[in-house]
């Protein structure tokens, strides 16, 4: 089969194609797991934290990519679990994998829908091979049914930043008609201020962001404002969601944060670059009044299930860019330099 390999760590400014071709046997479908073949495979920013280093190491070599769409294509000989007759999947079965790729299903995480915050939890494209490639493994029970209404295209991007994005705004505690800021408008942000429209009619959305093309497509989408990262909304916020890759933007989302308000950052990593801005905190201004600080620790299985259901009812349609596989050092490079509108997604097949 057809892969795109990380085989080591590196900064982009130096490696411009951390991302290797590679021929590698295709992978067979162990206990309790189903072969898929790989239809598309979302970029995600969490993969430039991989290849720079910023999460725990990965198995490497290891391939890439946690936001798969595809098909069964093989089913496990053996299942003395019943992993795979509870699941009910069979060949042919159009399914997605997001980030979580499997649990230890014995602690109390998991036994209480929480093995996001498993401390076995294994990820997708880190500590088991993902979707840059025409096939992965995964055990059955971690893999989505997806909604005939969704594209294999726009299913993709739905499996970690539409779905962290539905986490993220079930963690604000936001009541309609408050106002919630989206700092940062990339592939999940994007998607959240589509789902906050739906879901909290009466609710002004505003948008912090550092690129002027960013604010115009919030504004496009529907945001009531759009602002630079360093500006004062209008109004004040009863919520925000920060899904940028630094600090600057949580520091100023603060100023902007109503007394007893929340701020939700959904980013995994956040770069080391700018870390000084947290020094620069001033209390009665950022922190006073109560406010709140959460952040979002992945997904369960019960987030991707319960957004699936409602991307497809509202029907939330994400922007997308397609690349080719052999074109995801270019997306990741893109991903990198700030040239986003939406999602960016490989076409594997």
């Amino acid at each position: 089969m057809r892969a795109m390999v990380l085989e080591q760590i590196s900064s982009l400014a130096d490696n411009a194609t951390p991302l290797k071709p590679c021929e590698l046997p295709e992978p067979v479908a162990k206990e309790g797991q189903i072969l898929i073949r790989v239809s598309a495979c979302g970029v995600c920013h969490t993969e430039l934290d991989e290849i720079e280093g910023r999460l725990s190491p990965p198995q490497l070599p290891i391939i890439l990519g946690h936001q798969v769409v595809g098909r069964v294509a093989a089913i496990g000989s053996h299942d003395s679990q019943g992993v795979l007759k509870r699941s009910g999947l069979q060949s042919g079965d159009r399914i997605g994998v997001a980030w979580i790729n499997s649990a230890c299903g014995r602690c109390d995480f998991c036994r209480s829908g929480r093995e996001n915050l498993c401390p076995d939890f294994k990820a997708t494209g880190l500590d088991a091979h993902g979707g840059y490639a025409q096939y992965l493994t995964v055990r059955a029970d971690f893999a989505y049914r997806l909604p005939a209404a969704l594209s294999d295209v726009e299913a993709a991007p739905l499996l970690c930043a539409g779905a962290i994005g539905y986490r993220s705004l079930s963690l604000t505690n936001l009541k309609d008609g408050q106002t919630l800021g989206l700092t940062g408008f990339g592939a999940s942000a994007h998607l959240v201020l589509a789902l906050a429209r739906h879901c909290y009619p009466h609710s002004p959305v505003v948008v912090f962001a550092r690129s002027p093309e960013e604010r115009v497509f919030a504004l496009e989408l529907g945001a009531a404002w759009a602002g630079d990262t360093s500006e004062r909304s209008p109004r004040s916020c009863a919520a925000i969601i920060d899904t940028t890759p630094a600090w600057t933007p949580v520091v100023e989302a603060l100023k902007n944060l109503d007394a007893g308000g929340r701020l939700v950052i959904n980013a995994i990593r956040k770069e080391a670059t700018d870390q000084r801005a947290l020094l620069d905190l001033d209390y009665p201004d950022q922190l006073w009044h109560e406010k709140e600080i959460k952040s979002v620790a992945n997904v369960t299985r019960r987030d991707v299930q319960a957004f699936l259901q409602l991307a497809a009812e509202i029907p939330l349609r994400p922007e997308v860019e397609c690349y080719a596989l052999d074109e995801a050092n270019r997306a990741l490079l893109e991903l990198k330099r700030g040239h986003i509108r939406g999602a960016k997604v490989l076409v594997i097949d």
